[in-house]
């Protein structure tokens, strides 16, 4: 199995998809002779030409848009958002216009687009540039979401995403993007709505999504310091959303710790915690446990941003806490 970067999977997913299929392109700002601002398509230009790696102007309204049009038309368009906090500024066209046509059209129209974004606090880019939003848009019927956390995760999701006739919003964690990790010889879709168990354990489950699952994987390793076996589930889709294997993981261990990035405040783990309450509340020893960013925007300053965001330590300490060990 090649070892590839979280970066270079994405950028193989795209790659791979626009040689096979002439339907697929990618627009965006900065995108083809910079490579987007993360780098992720540097060199797809050489490869493809203009015509299918698109540069667009400022405005998250009209790139959206314009990949709906395309989609409608028939093409595979992929959208790149530079950072996921401008996809305020595309939200009409998302959520009125995208999520909506083919319910609308009696599924006479197809939507086949993807909107890769990116975000996340971990290099002070300060409050306008690092939020996770991924609860806005899980509220919205007719998009499915993806928050891939490891290579091959984010290129298998990305290839499924890319040929699901429904619009997709593809989270990306900036602070992944060097992570290395293997990947399959050949690209094969990794089906939307299907959770993945990192690492399986007997005492508490913990439900991870994006950067949180790394940091579940440390608070798990200390956990077990302690004599606490922590079972490690990524959902990898929120929407849909595999239920079945986050029940059947709590059923197990009797007690559950919801983490992400985002402010714990109506977050997506408010959700997760909601479905455990009422499919395996008989099985809980223990209240869910919620772990996120304080309610404040993402500061600045390195350390007041370090004191806002989750880290391994918050994740053992809501573990220690189920398993009344604070």
């Amino acid at each position: 199995m090649p070892a590839l970067t979280y970066r270079e999977a994405i950028r193989d997913a795209m790659s791979e998809a626009m040689r096979r299929d002439d339907d697929v392109f990618v627009m965006g700002e900065d995108i083809a002779e910079m490579g987007g601002s993360m780098g992720v398509t540097q060199g797809m230009l050489d490869e493809f030409g203009p015509d299918r790696v698109r540069n667009t102007p400022i405005s998250e309204m009209a790139i959206v848009g314009a990949g709906i049009g395309a989609a409608v038309s028939g093409m595979r368009p992929i959208v790149e958002v530079m950072y996921q906090d401008f996809m305020t500024l595309a939200m009409e066209q998302l959520v009125q216009q995208a999520a909506k046509h083919r319910f609308m059209s009696g599924g006479q129209i197809k939507v086949p687009l993807t909107i890769r974004t990116q975000g996340g606090a971990g290099w002070s880019p300060g409050a306008q540039h690092a939020q996770q939003l991924e609860a806005w848009f899980l509220h919205v019927p007719g998009i499915k979401v993806v928050f891939a956390s490891t290579p091959a995760d984010a290129r298998g999701l990305l290839w499924s995403s890319i040929y699901d006739d429904n619009p997709v919003v593809f989270f990306e964690h900036r602070t992944l993007y060097n992570l290395k990790g293997d990947v399959p010889a050949e690209i094969d879709g990794i089906e939307l709505g299907r959770a993945r168990v990192h690492r399986e354990g007997e005492d508490v489950t913990i439900v991870a999504t994006g950067r949180l699952v790394h940091e579940a994987l440390k608070a798990a390793e200390e956990a077990e310091q302690d004599g606490i076996s922590v079972e490690v589930v990524d959902p990898r889709t929120l929407l849909p959303l595999d239920e079945e294997t986050i029940v059947a993981s709590v059923r197990k261990t009797s007690r559950c710790v919801v983490a992400h990035e985002a402010v714990v405040r109506m977050g997506f783990g408010a959700e997760v915690a909601a479905i455990v309450q009422h499919q395996a509340f008989d099985y809980l020893d223990a209240p869910v446990e919620r772990v996120g960013a304080k309610f404040a925007p993402i500061p600045f300053a390195p350390v007041m941003e370090e004191y806002v965001i989750p880290h391994a330590e918050d994740v053992l300490a809501a573990v220690r806490r189920t398993m009344g060990k604070d």
